[in-house]
């Protein structure tokens, strides 16, 4: 006689379950490959993964019908007590532990191609400073430079496009903050985890069907603002709520972090200023640039490349120019060529002093700046 499988004790096991078998044809990429970062599902019969060196392929397998799929995103959608019909044809959520997945959901006729679904698995690996350096990510010299810079309490907006590693990033750079901070996390989607002991993770809610219950970021960061925040981590912009966060920065906050889509740190403080504007306060053009040249510090620009994802430059934000544009000069970047065939080239200091190198003497820490001297205007 077989022994049969022990049934599922409580609500969170049979939904597992239930996930696990409606899953069954990406079963292998969510579950077994540590390599697979995203599983990316185009209706029913086409799906692809992207690996984690960047690549996207096809895969073989597919779901048996478009009516299997469907079961299989309900399942994730009653898993999470979201909605997904009709009248709310998409979805974004993070599943309860121990999946550490993120799914987005968009349904037809919002999508011409069947029923989408976007899988992103969070990486179980910490990365940190040290580890970036060991993949060529950053430079040995750059990744203390941001350390002291996280130390000192800078502004700093990490800045790519997607698939990028821009949280991955955020979270290497969150462990140079000292252990003594009370350290407030919010996220759409929480993905951050810090090393830090006194640490407060805040999550999105959207709202229930009747329109009660939701939680926005913009309503997280005000309560947020009230919870004694040594430093406040976003680990995105997407909206109006990008003007809290450079509100709070020039109120004394400072010692912020997150992170924004653009492919150049110029580009990072346009899009701020743009999502600035698209909240509920109205203002000239001109007071959102100047509130957005003010806050931020230093832009550090990551970039996906055949080489793996690699920072390629660290500005630092001086105000606004006499035109009345950003003002910025790099610190750090990777335009220095290199023979074809020979890899990236590295990233390196640009000769330029930052702004704030009289604050290391203050605090006295010259000793932790031997390999970024030079930023630092010391010979």
């Amino acid at each position: 006689m077989n022994q049969e499988s022990p049934l599922p004790q409580n609500r969170a096991d049979i939904y597992r379950a239930a996930l696990e078998h409606f899953l069954a044809p990406v079963h292998k990429q969510l579950y077994v490959d540590e390599n697979i970062n995203e599983v990316m599902i185009n209706g029913h019969d086409q799906i692809y993964v992207e690996h984690s060196n960047g690549t996207v392929e096809k895969i073989d397998s597919v779901f048996p019908s478009e009516a299997a799929l469907r079961a299989a995103v309900n399942n994730l959608a009653q898993y999470v007590d979201r909605r997904l019909d009709e009248r709310c044809l998409s979805m974004n959520a993070r599943l309860p532990e121990p999946e550490r997945f993120r799914v987005h959901v968009i349904m037809p006729p919002a999508s011409r191609s069947g029923i989408v679904v976007s899988i992103r698995k969070f990486s179980r690996v910490r990365f940190t400073i040290e580890t970036l350096i060991e993949k060529g990510t950053i430079s040995e010299a750059a990744g203390q430079f941001l350390r002291l810079a996280i130390k000192l309490h800078r502004n700093i907006l990490v800045s790519g496009g997607t698939g990028t590693g821009k949280t991955s990033l955020l979270n290497a750079l969150s462990g140079a903050i000292p252990d003594s901070e009370r350290v407030i996390v919010i996220e759409d989607s929480s993905e951050l985890n810090l090393t830090q002991p006194h640490t407060i993770y805040l999550e999105s809610r959207p709202p229930f069907p009747d329109g009660t219950g939701g939680m926005t970021i913009r309503d997280l960061f005000v309560d947020s603002l009230r919870m004694r925040p040594d430093r406040i981590i976003v680990g995105e912009v997407r909206r109006g709520e990008a003007l809290d966060l450079v509100q709070s920065m020039l109120s004394g906050h400072d010692g912020a972090m997150s992170t924004v889509h653009a492919s150049s740190p110029t580009l990072a403080l346009v899009r701020l200023e743009t999502l600035s504007m698209m909240s509920d306060v109205n203002m000239p053009v001109y007071v959102a640039r100047t509130q957005v040249a003010s806050a931020i510090h230093l832009v550090v620009q990551i970039v996906r490349t055949s080489h793996g994802r690699l920072i390629t430059d660290i500005s630092e934000v001086r105000g606004l120019g006499p035109k009345d544009q950003y003002e910025m000069v790099s610190l750090f970047n990777r335009r220095r060529r290199q023979q074809a065939g020979s890899g990236p080239a590295t990233l390196e200091s640009t000769g330029a002093v930052c702004m704030f190198a009289d604050q290391v003497i203050d605090a006295g820490l010259q000793h932790e700046a031997n390999l970024c001297r030079a930023v630092f205007g010391a010979d």
